[in-house]
């Protein structure tokens, strides 16, 4: 059978950096294949040039066997290829009709032909088993995961014959990602072939038929899911054997260094009673929705305590937070939200910008700014935390996910927070850079720091976490060391199916 897609020798340069050696890799018609490697492997640059935003310096591609050279996004898409970004492209305002048909709107000489339109857009979702989506809706106010079959929607009225996945669940709910495979299946079933990229090794073997592994822009295995183990695609992706997937540091729980007690805000959370120590790592269960990132963010100071009481220990002793982020900031509380992108980073601004505005007090001289005295400890975070860059003023937004997450927690370190509200700190990371985040923290407990992480990911708190707290309907109901949970439990607590402990046992 001939490939639907291949890609043959590509190599791709940026100034002195390879991003691309000669990699290959080829996609049969009703199959999916997953792209798998760390933050920075190349994975990302190669899908661009299989959708046309870059050009390849070497190598050559086919579809359907024709030659493929898209010059744009919008050429890709009019040959059949279509890339579903983890960052969704919708216009938030149009309705998903709109959406949908947005450059593809039917017309007859010259003339629109709404009727038609609607049928073809109607029939896309009803493609997908996607019924319950009304066409006049605002896109912007749908949930994620129908914003996401709506962009699938798309790529079908544009008669998309490949489309790429790139971390496609890494903001649904478990139902909604299995709602996902059903609808990638239906592709796989209507001879289409799927590109798919995520992180999460149990979700590939789970959908993917067969996968290329990219380490330093270069292929470096290939082969079925079936009959191979995860640990293999784990060696080849960082190169070494990966023993310790939630590597443990040492520490103790010391004193205590934040109490919450009724905290209450708006919208949530609801009456949470809550006390962190030093040295000590709490994780937060839950579902979306469960007012986890609401009770870090009140915290914080970034939402309003409506009732309640927060505080910390600093060296004047104890001290009320939840007022502003800068007055949290001020003692020794730093947070890393959920959606690095939107307000965890200034994508625009430099490294050194992005890890020292929130304390520029060590670089002022004289009124003025030591803009080299803040490379020169920018460079030292960098070696610290293993960023790759080009340099402390490359652009934050240039980096790969993972070096961008490294980037958030050095702000905190660079801070000299105390307190770490972590939420969601390894979403769209790849293994190897998880397992370094997992032994930072734990190195961060050693050194009497106190961590609050948020995870939706429930090996990830089992395997790091001292004490794990589930959250259901904005309140805190169980707090257990993380010995006493097994996923099962954490999940039958976050839906409330369970008869559950007392509020004030939570402390």
């Amino acid at each position: 059978m001939t490939p639907l897609l291949t890609m043959t020798s590509i190599g791709k340069r940026f100034g002195a950096t390879r991003a691309l050696v000669g990699v290959s890799l080829d996609v049969q018609p009703g199959e999916v294949r997953a792209l798998i490697g760390e933050n920075g492997a190349g994975k990302s640059t190669l899908m661009k040039i299989v959708s046309g935003v870059h050009q390849p310096d070497a190598g050559r591609m086919t579809l359907a066997g024709e030659p493929y050279a898209p010059r744009h996004p919008a050429d890709a898409l009019v040959r059949g290829v279509a890339m579903i970004y983890q960052e969704l492209n919708l216009a938030p305002d149009l309705s998903v009709e709109a959406n949908i048909l947005l450059g593809q709107e039917r017309s007859r000489w010259g003339w629109l032909q709404p009727r038609a339109g609607r049928e073809v857009a109607r029939a896309a979702l009803a493609r997908l088993s996607t019924d319950d989506i009304p066409l006049d809706a605002p896109v912007g106010r749908l949930p994620i995961a129908a914003q996401q079959r709506v962009e699938i929607a798309r790529a079908l009225v544009g008669q998309a014959r490949v489309i790429v996945f790139d971390e496609p669940t890494s903001s649904l709910t478990e139902e909604d990602t299995w709602r996902l495979f059903e609808v990638i299946r239906e592709l796989r079933r209507a001879g289409l072939a799927v590109i798919y990229i995520s992180h999460f090794l149990e979700e590939v073997a789970e959908i993917s038929d067969t996968y290329t592994v990219l380490r330093d822009g270069q292929s470096v295995a290939a082969g079925t899911l079936a009959g191979t183990s995860l640990g293999e695609i784990v060696r080849a992706m960082v190169g070494r054997d990966l023993t310790e997937m939630f590597p443990r540091v040492s520490h103790a729980a010391g004193a205590s260094l934040l109490e919450l007690r009724g905290l209450s805000g708006r919208p949530s959370p609801h009456d949470v009673n809550l006390t962190v120590h030093r040295g000590e790592i709490v994780g937060l269960a839950g579902l979306v929705g469960a007012g986890r990132s609401e009770l870090v963010r009140t915290i914080f100071g970034l939402t309003p305590v409506e009732r309640g009481d927060v505080r910390v220990a600093s060296v004047s002793g104890w001290t009320p937070l939840g007022r502003s982020a800068r007055g949290s900031i001020d003692h020794g509380v730093g947070l890393v939200s959920e959606d690095r992108k939107a307000e965890g980073l200034a994508l625009e601004l430099s490294i050194a910008d992005n890890l020292t505005l929130s304390r520029l007090a060590p670089y002022r001289r004289g009124g003025l700014l030591s803009l080299r005295a803040r490379r020169q400890a920018t460079s030292q975070w960098m070696r610290r935390m293993g960023c790759r860059a080009a340099g402390t003023e490359q652009l934050i937004g240039q980096l790969s996910g993972g070096n961008q997450q490294k980037i958030a927690i050095a702000r905190l370190l660079h801070q000299d927070a105390d307190l770490l509200l972590l939420d969601e700190p390894t979403r769209g990371i790849d293994v190897g850079t998880k397992a370094e985040i997992y032994r930072l923290i734990g190195e961060l407990a050693a050194s009497g720091k106190g961590i609050i992480l948020v995870s939706s990911y429930l090996p990830e708190l089992l395997g790091v976490a001292d004490r794990i707290g589930v959250m259901c309907r904005g309140r805190l109901v169980d707090v257990r060391p993380t010995s006493a949970w097994t996923e099962d439990t954490i999940m039958h607590a976050a839906t409330g199916s369970r008869s559950l402990a007392a509020a004030d046992s939570t402390t």
